[in-house]
């Protein structure tokens, strides 16, 4: 829908493109496909945005609207752990303050639409969807919002609708893009704010989803400029700034199972049964297709058939292995379930490891630390030679074509610093070029092809357009970071940036200076539990 009545009060409208990157955006700007986009980046001023170590959604979207490090805001992945528990993050697993709440402590009010790991939504002035590992019809800020939106412009949902039809998919990407821009607009005529954030995630799940299809990335990303035209019109911003939390290219490079390496070490002891780490699986669909959230279910027959069968060494892989013989894999595997498939794959035995890798999307691992975990089983003293050993030795690790797997494998002081830096892996490892992929997987060869044929890059996108932006710096020398994002946004408020904040601003805007403010009083941790968003994260490859 079309709105006709302007709100010309918001000093600044940020807009989020999960995964935009300049190696996606040139051709659709040759074609024409994007040009309030193109606009904007030509004549503005524009360039890399650098992301973080990892650079994924659920970590990445946290470290740009705090302008702090995960080791101050504590989420470096799309799970967390409690000693070898786990959940999906949510906002509650945030320890830092996000940038609108720092602006309405200073009297400037906001609507944020679809900005990941923002549910459940804190109090401030203005008005929150949220957006990634949400559930669907979400607690939104203030409480009731969401049905007002739905009232006034339609179905409102986090996630596009799944369905085995592809054309109907992109249809399904076409109208939850649709959806962020119709709720944005309706949210600034409501409460007329400062400050506007508004995300795109399917600019990233696209590619996920359906991996160099090219006529589905344009429909995305024409949906996307389509949206942000009609806001512009709508909204009549002063300034714009566009970013991204990473980039996205393909994968050439082999797929490197961590855990069976150290397996081989005799760092890992592996089991089957369900109780390891979570093991999900891409190729095999979700329960989403049928509609079924997975905690609605009891453990059925075939589960409980599936786990005896792991017990005596039928695992997952084989049975895959064996339907692809006699061609069943495809439509035999949509049907089974992802606990199903976690209960006959070989699995981490947390509390009999010495080191693993928990979550791919970590990028790194993790020692079983004696008083630390549950079940350590490496004394404290001997931490850092077990640490440094097993530096060494990913260092070292080299693919089947000869080539370095890694461009770094670090300590993880290296790259995190703060009161949460225990909750990060201990090793980090850093794909070469992330042209090369991990996995967590057991009983495979170490080495494989990518379970994806398309992931994310280190490098993202910045373009900013309006009076308060100096166009005639240089983006590309002042090598900014996702960091920096939120001291910028700040600084064009003349808001005093947090001293606490990793980042500093970028020179297009002036630079007003730090303070230090008051800690941060976050909500206590709460439970994400939602079998449909595990299922979600799980079909875009993340889990």
């Amino acid at each position: 829908m079309g709105d006709s009545t302007a709100v010309d009060d918001m000093r600044l409208l940020v807009v989020g493109l999960d995964a935009g990157c300049r190696p996606v955006l040139e051709p659709l700007f040759e074609s024409g496909a994007i040009p309030t986009l193109q606009r904007i980046v030509e004549q503005g001023v524009g360039g890399p945005l650098e992301s973080q170590i990892p650079p994924w959604t659920a970590s990445a979207w946290p470290s740009l609207y705090t302008g702090k490090n995960p080791g101050k805001h504590g989420v470096y992945d799309f799970l967390t752990f409690d000693g070898y528990e786990w959940d999906v993050v949510n906002s509650t697993h945030v320890q830092a303050r996000p940038v609108w709440e720092l602006l309405d402590d200073h009297g400037f009010s906001s609507v944020v639409v679809n900005v990941p790991v923002t549910h459940p939504p804190g109090e401030f002035d203005g008005a929150l969807i949220p957006g990634m590992t949400a559930p669907e019809k979400p607690e939104c800020h203030p409480s009731g919002l969401l049905e007002d939106v739905e009232r006034t412009c339609g179905e409102y949902w986090v996630y596009p609708q799944s369905t085995p039809d592809p054309d109907r998919s992109i249809e399904g990407y076409e109208r939850t893009v649709d959806c962020r821009g119709e709720a944005f607009r309706y949210l600034c005529r409501r409460v007329h704010p400062d400050f506007g954030f508004l995300q795109f995630q399917q600019t990233d799940s696209v590619f996920h989803e359906r991996p160099g299809d090219a006529d589905a990335i344009e429909a995305v990303y024409r949906a996307v400029d389509r949206q942000l035209a009609e806001t512009l019109a709508a909204v009549e911003p002063e300034n714009v700034l566009v970013v991204s939390d990473h980039g996205i290219g393909q994968v050439s490079g082999p797929e490197f199972r961590i855990n069976e390496f150290l397996r081989e070490r005799g760092d890992v002891a592996p089991q089957s049964g369900g109780e390891g780490m979570p093991n999900w699986s891409a190729v095999w669909e979700s329960d989403l297709l049928e509609g079924t959230e997975a905690g609605e279910r009891d453990p059925s027959a075939l589960q409980r058939a599936m786990n005896v069968a792991a017990r005596v060494g039928i695992t997952t892989q084989r049975v895959a292995g064996a339907l692809d013989r006699v061609g069943l894999k495809e439509p035999i595997g949509r049907r089974v379930p992802n606990d199903m498939i976690r209960a006959a794959s070989e699995q981490v035995d947390f509390p009999d490891s010495r080191a693993y890798l928990r979550s791919k999307s970590e990028l790194g691992v993790r020692i079983n630390l004696e008083g630390r975990e549950p079940e350590g089983v490496v004394a404290p003293e001997n931490y850092d030679a077990v640490r440094d050993d097993l530096i060494e030795a990913l260092a070292a690790v080299r693919t089947p074509a000869g080539k370095p797997m890694f461009d770094a494998v670090e300590p993880r002081e290296t790259y995190f610093e703060g009161p949460y830096l225990e909750g990060a892996p201990d090793i980090v490892t850093v794909p070469a070029e992330f042209d090369t992929a991990l996995s967590a997987d057991l009983g495979v060869p170490q080495f494989g092809e990518p379970m994806e044929s398309w992931n994310h890059k280190r490098t993202g996108v910045l373009a900013a357009s309006g009076p308060a932006f100096d166009e005639d710096v240089s983006i590309e020398a002042a090598n900014p970071t996702i960091f920096d994002v939120a001291p910028t946004i700040c600084a064009l408020f003349d808001v005093p940036i947090d001293a606490a904040m990793d980042g500093q601003t970028i020179p297009i805007v002036e630079d007003i200076g730090t303070v230090e403010y008051p800690d941060y009083e976050s909500e206590p941790i709460a439970a994400t539990d939602d079998g449909t968003v595990e299922d979600r994260l799980s079909d875009l490859g993340y889990l």
